[in-house]
């Protein structure tokens, strides 16, 4: 295994044995033996499930990978394995230097036992003696923050309590790998930045961190890759944000209907295609040439400094659902004169538009319209309610046109919009019709951007005497 290499798994598989009643674990148990012994072919008195199926994958060192997928794609058994508490029915798994895991809510925990007996307990577990405790041990309390209750037996602690001392253990240790298992979700949100933010040093420091959780923001923003699982096989492992946006496009969709082949064939295509957000066309960047040296740029060069053919989404999908009567159409970019565009001028104001249709008469509709970076993260937006923004509901029949004017405020790069249209079905929140990272604009300075961050906030500056 190479040396940068912190994970390595080879077609990792696990196989459960399911019986439909209690007598046919003892027959299994008893009878193969016996019909092999009188020569006859011994019969199998229980179901195959294979929860994980051929999984093979790399994690570098220093590496967050998070780990996306639905309900019973084989999320937790993986985590298990590569801790190595569960035994896998095929494959091999490498791994490097110490493993810290949160895997199951309180899981190395006695709860009969206060939380300093368990913060010993558990740091024995994680191969620290005792001496190696004791000079960690104040650091573990302050972390936790827990009070009082670090001398009452853990049974008495709530699901944050436990997450708390947990987490502060582990990491405590100065893992190689840490691994975690949906274990923050109950934390609240200071304790879920402070982790984040321990997380971060461990990184730094050339720790490899497994992440395993339902906030698909949050494989966005904090993870370099992602894997997404499905029905125990290995759909997909590459850029976060794609990964994530393979996920939405396959909630729902049937094995049958969306086989991994045909996922597999549309995202090994895209992963030929990045965009890269310092480069410009050729043709750009000679009428930007032109507009910064003063001249005149000729109707050609304008146009060509508007509008880039190649830039494209590749990550965009649909999501209609028909029934509810409501069609999104002819989504535009536009400068202010109506004119298709995707190269845009920081500070500059431009319109999207997109057309409405409805068949049916929907139930509190509003429109959300999304800017994302190039690695998806979320970075503005509105929601817009069709009664309360246009002063009348919105009735089947009814055509029209929404024009949304904005300022572009980012900073140069390259960036993506989403948009979408929802209600209230049946006393749920329900999308009519979405198009998620529909199309692909960038963003130049005009004069030198002196933005930080993703965009600006058109600060007022002014110097006052006191």
């Amino acid at each position: 295994m190479s040396s940068e290499i912190a994970i390595k798994v080879e077609n990792l598989s696990k196989c459960y044995q399911i019986y439909d009643q209690p007598r046919d674990r003892l027959k299994q148990f008893i009878l193969p033996h016996l019909q092999r012994s009188v020569g006859r072919p011994s019969k199998q008195y229980f179901r195959e499930f294979w929860s994980l199926k051929n999984v093979s994958f790399e994690i570098k060192k220093g590496e967050m990978v998070g780990i996306i997928g639905r309900n019973g794609s084989g999320k937790s058994t993986l985590l298990q394995m590569i801790c190595g508490t569960l035994n896998p029915s095929h494959g091999n798994i490498q791994t490097v230097g110490r493993i810290a895991a949160l895997l199951e809510l309180g899981s190395g925990f006695n709860p009969e036992f206060t939380g300093r007996e368990n913060v010993y307990l558990n740091g024995a577990v994680l191969g620290l003696n005792k001496e190696e405790i004791d000079a960690r041990f104040d650091g573990i309390v302050a972390f936790a923050d827990i009070g009082d209750f670090l001398e009452q037996p853990v049974k008495t602690y709530s699901s944050g309590m436990v997450v708390r001392l947990a987490f502060a253990v582990a990491v405590s240790v100065q893992p190689n790998i840490l691994v975690v298992d949906e274990a923050l979700a109950v934390g609240d949100e200071a304790f879920q930045r402070k982790c984040f933010t321990r997380i971060s040093e461990i990184r730094k420091a050339g720790g490899t961190i497994l992440f395993v959780t339902h906030s698909t923001q949050t494989i966005v923003e904090m993870c370099d890759r992602a894997i997404l699982l499905r029905q125990g096989e290995m759909v997909y492992f590459g850029q976060s944000h794609r990964t994530v946006n393979l996920y939405y496009k396959t909630i729902g969709k049937s094995s049958d209907s969306y086989t991994l082949e045909m996922i597999s064939q549309e995202m090994a295509d895209l992963d030929s295609k990045n965009y890269n957000e310092n480069t410009l066309p050729k043709d750009t960047e000679s009428a930007l040439e032109d507009q910064r040296d003063g001249n005149s740029p000729a109707d050609h060069s304008l146009k060509k400094l508007e509008f880039d053919a190649s830039l494209v989404s590749q990550t965009k999908h649909e999501i209609h659902e028909k029934k509810y009567g409501v069609t999104l159409s002819n989504i535009s970019l536009l400068n202010l004169s109506e004119n298709e565009i995707n190269i845009l001028s920081s500070d500059e104001r431009y319109v999207l538009t997109f057309e409405v249709s409805l068949t049916q008469s929907p139930t509190n509709i509003s429109y959300q319209i999304l800017f994302k970076t190039v690695n998806g993260i979320p970075i503005s937006g509105d929601r817009f309610f069709h009664e309360r923004t246009f002063g009348a509901p919105a009735a089947a029949g009814d055509k029209f046109r929404i024009r949304y004017e904005f300022q572009c405020l980012m900073k140069p790069g390259v960036y993506f919009i989403s948009v979408e249209a929802c209600g209230d079905e049946e006393n749920q929140n329900v999308v009519y019709h979405k198009f998620s990272e529909t199309l692909a604009y960038r963003v130049i300075a005009k004069g030198g951007s002196t933005t930080i961050g993703y965009m600006s906030v058109m600060p007022h500056i002014e110097k006052r005497g006191f």
